[in-house]
């Protein structure tokens, strides 16, 4: 009993930190954009604040990203019974965590200047960051829907991650979108359903992690 109260609270501490970091990085992103006013919000992706005045606290915040991203795949992973854990999600948040990093330090492309190698690595770990996201978020709910203590969630789980994995293709495909627009709406999608995985995973655990204490009490 004590070993699995452990394992809770752990559980709970990495739904918490990874909730921290995704505030962080929500945070670092609108302030960005009231910040540089030199930059159409519209029609200029999120990686063009990478350049530039603040650009460098943005790139913090994207590091912050990417270490909440291997939190919650951990988290998520092992608050699932063993019978719906699967590595495929924890692997794909691992991956697109690595390409977020990538994405923070490479320089990006931009209209005022001719294509750099930088820059396609820049794009391709991007687009990386945004597929393999989206592809663990589908997969995470579809098999939180095999834990019966998950399975109330999963459904809005399901369709958020739907809803992020359609705008995603969306806005890959359709070109005569406002690329600025179109590409934050997508991050703020895809933050919103980090932000509710992390926070359920930290007060669902801390919740078990309570009980169990108070159980436990003589």
């Amino acid at each position: 009993m004590t070993r699995m109260m452990t394992t809770r609270r752990s559980q709970s501490r990495l739904g918490s930190l990874a909730l921290a970091g995704i505030l962080v990085f929500a945070l670092a992103c609108v302030l960005t954009q009231i910040l540089r006013r030199d930059l159409d919000w519209v029609d200029v992706p999120l990686s063009f604040y990478l350049l530039g005045p603040g650009g460098m606290w943005l790139r913090t915040a994207y590091f912050v990203m990417a270490a909440s991203l291997v939190l919650l795949g951990i988290g998520l992973y092992q608050a699932l019974a063993a019978p719906a854990r699967s590595t495929a999600p924890l692997l794909l948040f691992i991956i697109s965590a690595a390409a977020l990093c990538i994405t923070a330090v490479e320089e990006t492309n931009t209209w005022a200047h001719p294509a750099t190698f930088h820059g396609f690595i820049h794009g391709v770990a991007a687009q990386t960051t945004f597929l393999c996201v989206t592809v663990a978020m589908l997969l995470q709910s579809l098999r939180m829907r095999l834990d019966a203590r998950w399975r109330p969630w999963a459904r809005w789980a399901l369709l958020g991650a739907l809803a992020c994995f359609v705008s995603l293709w969306v806005q890959a495909l359709w070109r005569d979108l406002p690329r600025g627009a179109s590409q934050k709406v997508l991050v703020l999608m895809i933050v919103l359903w980090l932000a509710a995985a992390a926070w359920t995973l930290w007060k669902k655990e801390s919740t078990i992690f309570e009980k169990s204490a108070t159980n436990e009490a003589p």
